[in-house]
C-alpha cells in the first residue's frame, strides 16, 4: 500500500503519539491529537463518494466500505483511528450492517495492519488491545448474538432509553459479561 499523504494538521493543537515506524511509513508521518490535557474530544470518521454519498441505502450494501469499494488506505485509516481511541461509538444499524463476525476494532477493519495495531495500542499508548464498544439504539433493537457482544476480549456498552433498556432485558443483555 502506497503511503498515505496528510492534507492538514492544525500542529499548534497537537502532540505526537509517536507512531511505531511501520504505522508511520504508512500513515506518512506521525499521527497527532490535542495534547492530554485537551480531554475528551471526539474524532469523526467517515467515507462519502465525490457527489456526498454516505449510504446507497441498500440492506447490505450500507457500510463505509461499499462507498469506498473496500478501499485499503480507507481501512488503514479507519483501523488507525480505532487503534488509537478509547472507545469506538456507532449506532445499532451501523453495527447491524457491519455484519454478524465484525467487531469495532482496528484489526477487524483492517487485518494486514493487525500485529501493528497492537503492538501501538498496548506497548505505545499502555491501553487494552481493543476500545470499548459504544452502541447508540432508543429503541433497543440490537442484536445480542453479534460478535460485538460475543468477543471475550471486547467490552462493550449500550446507550438507550427506558423503553430501550426494557427490550433489551428481555432478550437477556444482563446475561452477558460484555456489557
Amino acid at each position: 500500500m502506497a503511503p498515505m499523504r496528510t492534507l492538514f494538521e492544525r500542529r499548534e493543537l497537537a502532540a505526537p503519539l509517536l507512531l511505531p515506524d511501520d504505522l508511520r511509513q504508512a500513515y506518512g508521518g506521525d499521527l497527532q491529537f490535542p495534547s492530554a490535557g485537551v480531554r475528551p474530544y471526539v474524532i469523526g470518521n467517515f467515507v462519502s463518494t465525490l457527489d456526498g454519498v454516505v449510504s446507497f441505502a441498500i440492506p447490505g450494501k450500507s457500510g463505509g466500505g461499499d462507498i469506498s469499494g473496500f478501499n485499503e488506505g480507507d481501512r488503514f485509516i479507519m483501523g488507525l483511528l480505532r487503534a488509537s481511541a478509547d472507545a469506538v461509538m456507532v449506532g445499532a444499524a451501523t453495527l447491524r450492517e457491519a455484519g454478524r463476525r465484525h467487531v469495532l476494532t482496528a484489526q477487524s477493519v483492517s487485518p494486514s495492519s493487525s500485529d501493528a495495531y497492537g503492538i501501538y495500542r498496548e506497548r505505545v499508548l499502555r491501553k487494552p488491545l481493543y476500545p470499548i464498544s459504544v452502541i447508540v439504539s432508543g429503541s433497543g433493537s440490537v442484536d445480542l448474538e453479534l460478535a460485538t457482544f460475543r468477543t471475550p476480549e471486547v467490552r462493550a456498552v449500550i446507550v438507550t432509553t427506558e423503553a430501550g433498556l426494557k427490550s433489551l432485558r428481555s432478550k437477556g443483555v444482563e446475561d452477558l459479561s460484555s456489557t
